[in-house]
C-alpha cells in the first residue's frame, strides 16, 4: 500500500510517506510554518521514493484535537489531494497517533494529553495491545484539575503529550499514583499516523475527502481576543 500522511495539529510539522511496509518521514518543530513546508515535504517524499501522486493509494491526515489553523490546514491539504486523485482519506486521531508512540516498555494503559492553551487539555486514553490501540473513552477538552483520577494499580498508567507540562504539570500531580511516568516533550508524527491510517484503511474506516472532518472538541474554535481573555477571567 502506497500512503501519504499529514500531521499539524501541533507546534510539530510531520509528513510521511507509507510504501509497502516502509516509513519515510520529515519532521520539524516549525511552529507557523505548516503551511509552508507540507505540501513542499510531501512532493520532496515521493519525488525521493520514485512515486508519482497517481500512485497513491490514500490520504491520511491527523484529525485533530490541536491547533485550530494546524487541523484545518491538515484536512484542507488532505482532501485537496484526495480529490484531486479520487482517492478516499484515512482520518486519525492526533491523541491516538501520541498514544502509539509511547513507549513500548511502559504500562499498556495510555493517556494522552495536547496543551489546548487557555487553561485546559485535549485529553484521551488508550488501552494497547501489541500493534492495537484502542480507546476507552471519548475525547475531552478541559482544565487539568478537571481530568479524572486514572483507575487500576499504582503505575498501571503512562502519559504522553504536551498537556503534562501545562499549568505547571499540574496533570501528573493530579494523576499520581496510578501515572508510571509522562513525557510532556511528545509530538505527534506523521510516520505513526501513516501506519495507523494503513491499519484503519485495512478496517474500511476510510472515508470519501468531502467527509474527512475535524475534532476540534472544543464547541467555538474562533474565539475573539476579547472572548479569550473573558474566559481566562473567569478561571483564576
Amino acid at each position: 500500500m502506497k500512503l501519504l500522511a499529514f500531521e499539524t495539529a501541533t507546534e510539530a510539522c510531520s509528513v510521511a510517506l507509507y510504501l509497502d511496509g516502509e516509513v519515510h518521514e520529515r519532521f520539524e518543530l516549525a511552529p507557523r510554518r505548516h503551511a509552508e513546508l507540507s505540501l513542499p515535504w510531501a512532493e520532496a517524499l515521493l519525488a525521493e521514493a520514485g512515486i508519482a501522486r497517481a500512485q497513491l493509494d490514500a490520504i491520511a491526515v491527523g484529525r485533530g484535537p490541536g491547533a485550530f489553523t494546524g487541523v484545518r490546514l491538515a484536512i484542507a491539504l488532505a482532501q485537496g489531494i484526495a480529490l484531486a486523485l479520487d482517492r478516499p482519506v484515512v482520518p486519525v486521531s492526533t491523541l491516538a497517533v501520541l498514544a502509539a508512540a509511547a513507549p513500548l516498555d511502559g504500562p499498556a494503559r495510555i493517556l494522552a494529553a495536547i496543551d489546548a492553551r487557555m487553561g485546559e487539555v485535549y485529553a484521551g486514553a488508550f488501552q494497547r495491545d501489541g500493534d492495537a490501540l484502542t480507546a476507552l473513552g471519548a475525547e475531552r477538552v478541559l482544565p487539568p484539575a478537571a481530568v479524572e483520577p486514572l483507575d487500576g494499580p499504582a503505575g498501571g498508567w503512562q502519559g504522553v503529550g504536551t498537556g503534562f507540562g501545562a499549568a505547571d504539570g499540574l496533570l501528573v500531580q493530579r494523576l499520581q499514583p496510578a501515572l508510571a511516568q509522562a513525557d510532556a516533550t511528545a509530538l505527534p508524527r506523521a510516520g505513526v499516523l501513516a501506519r495507523l491510517a494503513v491499519a484503519a484503511f485495512a478496517r474500511g474506516e476510510a472515508v470519501a475527502p468531502e467527509r474527512a472532518e475535524p475534532a476540534y472538541l472544543r464547541d467555538n474554535v474562533a474565539l475573539t481576543l476579547i472572548e479569550q481573555q473573558a474566559l481566562r477571567d473567569s478561571k483564576r
